[in-house]
């Protein structure tokens, strides 16, 4: 892929979002702090998603997560939420918890060739009120493929320099664990990785419904 700038912006700069939603409206892919790691973002089309394949070195078969910043987003996501689901949503959101929902029509097949989509709403502030500007966005971890996960803008600069436009910096990284990720497509919850949230409190939520 070709070499491109990569700006370093703390995310206590005023220009930080407008400058991050600008980037993204050009397809281009930008980092962004979250309360589990840093997080490789691109808005969800072909050329983005394409981007972030190239960027990570990622095998395209592996389907990219989606972050949401509000819970009105999900509708451009998911037509199907259920009474479990919603209950998840209720104890856990925001919060280190991935979900895997029967995805919309239309999305492209490059975000996910699978019938559900991982999305999850994180527990950050300067996060969430990005993700509220920008609408739910691709976002996987800022580090290539096999790389060891980013704990400060700096780390990320050494993976990503000239892969991304721009890495927001959030200070030293408070987490470090990945979320919990849960399919939520059958009758009953499954565990596809461990991670913060226990699957012991997953079932015991799913089965209170």
């Amino acid at each position: 892929m070709s070499t491109i700038f990569t700006q370093i912006v703390p995310i206590s700069e005023p220009e930080a979002i407008p400058l991050a939603l600008s980037m993204l409206e050009r397809n281009d892919l930008i980092v962004f702090p979250t309360e589990t790691l840093y997080g490789l973002a691109g808005r969800i089309n072909d050329i983005s998603l394409q981007k972030i394949y190239a960027a990570k070195q990622r095998p395209e078969e592996k389907a990219i997560p989606v972050l949401i910043g509000d819970l009105r987003q999900l509708d451009l996501l998911t037509a199907e939420i259920k009474p479990g689901v919603i209950a998840l949503i209720s104890t856990f959101w925001p919060g280190p918890l991935t979900l895997v929902l029967p995805k919309i029509e239309g999305l492209p097949h490059s975000l996910t060739p699978y019938p559900g989509l991982a999305i999850r709403m994180p527990d950050h502030p300067f996060a969430l009120q990005f993700l509220r500007q920008s609408g739910p966005l691709a976002v996987t971890s800022a580090n290539t493929s096999g790389g060891l996960n980013p704990t400060t803008a700096a780390d990320v600069y050494a993976q990503l320099n000239g892969r991304v436009a721009l890495i927001l910096d959030g200070g030293v990284h408070p987490g470090g664990q990945a979320s919990t990720v849960i399919d939520c497509q059958g009758d009953s919850p499954v565990l596809l990785r461990e991670g913060p949230i226990r699957f012991e409190w997953i079932q015991n939520i799913w089965r209170s419904i």
